[in-house]
């Protein structure tokens, strides 16, 4: 049985989230997530937040349909980063030019099994 949880619309870049997301992906969930409190990247705390969402997610499916989930268990399965959609901003330049920036967004998507 597994359990998805999903975060879109991010605003930190997919290069960055997939430095973090491939530090847990395949460990237990408390490990992960005391990794994931231990590390100093600025995308650790919105992916721990996902991972208790998931598993909340996990305990609702168990208590709703009685999936027979236990949440002990749970491994994380697979982290899919994928690009979201691009915001595009001015930054003013030397002698009245101007240059765009890209703002990157990125969508995370969370899927824990049994182990």
């Amino acid at each position: 049985m597994e359990v998805r949880a999903r975060l879109s619309n991010y605003r930190v870049s997919a290069q960055k989230a997939r430095l973090v997301a491939d530090q847990v992906r395949g460990l237990g969930v408390e490990e992960a997530l005391n990794l994931l409190q231990l590390s100093n990247k600025r995308f650790a705390g919105p992916l721990a937040k996902l991972l208790r969402s998931a598993v909340a997610n996990a305990e609702e499916k168990n208590n709703r349909q009685g999936a027979g989930i236990d949440v002990d268990n749970l491994v994380v399965a697979r982290i899919q980063v994928d690009e979201g959609p691009s915001m595009w901003r001015i930054r003013p330049r030397a002698q009245g030019r101007a240059s765009w920036i890209q703002r990157r967004t990125s969508h995370v998507t969370v899927v824990l099994e049994e182990r």
